[in-house]
């Protein structure tokens, strides 16, 4: 069954390279609704995944030189202590526990809806900003630093928003800075956040090594022809597809 795993990082792969959205977002999902794979052990097989994809883009990101090194400490300030905190709470329910599994999946449920919310609107939540100045001097790195708390407490649970979230609220915090730099920034951030919760759950043995290396086989050549085809497909047409099937799934494990 381990080719199954494979087409389905395949897939998802496709559509991360397609729409730059879709890793945490629809391989978790697919993990629990689809095989069967409990909550726990999917989130914490996929932020290992998240963070060896994501090493490649930060590399890349990083010699072009579209990576703020200076914003990247400010969100991991406070997303790697929240994601280390939000283990340890894991950790003391126990991995058996119904309610691991709860908080797992109303977690995730809840993820999926903001990160549909924010891949239909970005471009509006961005505009929101504009012109404000005065407050953003005041409060960005304030700002920030929170945005990396929330990012660290959502990643660490659910394996949700270091992608879509984190580079709508990039976009909505520095506006000014082009999409390339806050796309290279927020894939830096996530390698060590999701390192350091994919580590966390691989301590509480909530991680499958095979599984973990099934979707690697298929995820990384889906990323090359995702991003191929996309210079070839309208951002128009593929946001509201890849927003209303996150609502749907995480209408699905909400209700």
């Amino acid at each position: 069954m381990q080719w199954i795993y494979t087409a389905a990082g395949l897939l998802v792969g496709f559509t991360v390279g397609l729409t730059g959205v879709g890793g945490g977002s629809l391989m978790t999902p697919i993990l629990v609704l689809a095989f069967g794979i409990s909550p726990a052990v999917a989130v914490g097989t996929d932020l290992l995944y998240a963070s060896i994809t994501k090493t490649g883009g930060t590399l890349v990101h990083g010699r072009r030189g579209s990576v703020d090194w200076k914003i990247v400490g400010w969100l991991s300030a406070g997303s790697l202590p929240a994601a280390l905190a939000c283990i340890l709470l894991l950790r003391k329910l126990g991995v058996d526990s119904k309610h691991f599994s709860s908080v797992v999946t109303y977690t995730l449920g809840i993820a999926l809806l903001f990160t549909a919310v924010a891949v239909l609107f970005k471009e509006k939540l961005r505009k929101l900003t504009t012109g404000k100045g005065e407050w953003r001097a005041r409060w960005l790195v304030p700002a920030t630093i929170a945005t990396g708390v929330v990012l660290g407490v959502l990643v660490s649970i659910s394996s949700v928003g270091a992608g879509a979230l984190g580079m709508v609220a990039l976009c909505f915090l520095y506006p000014e800075k082009p999409t390339v730099h806050n796309v290279g920034t927020d894939i830096a951030h996530a390698v060590p956040l999701t390192a350091v919760a994919g580590l966390g759950h691989a301590f509480m043995g909530t991680v499958n090594v095979s599984l973990l290396g099934s979707l690697l086989l298929g995820s990384l050549p889906g990323i090359y022809l995702g991003s191929r085809v996309s210079t070839h497909v309208p951002d128009k047409v593929l946001r509201p597809i890849l927003a209303s099937m996150l609502a749907i799934i995480g209408g699905r494990l909400v209700f």
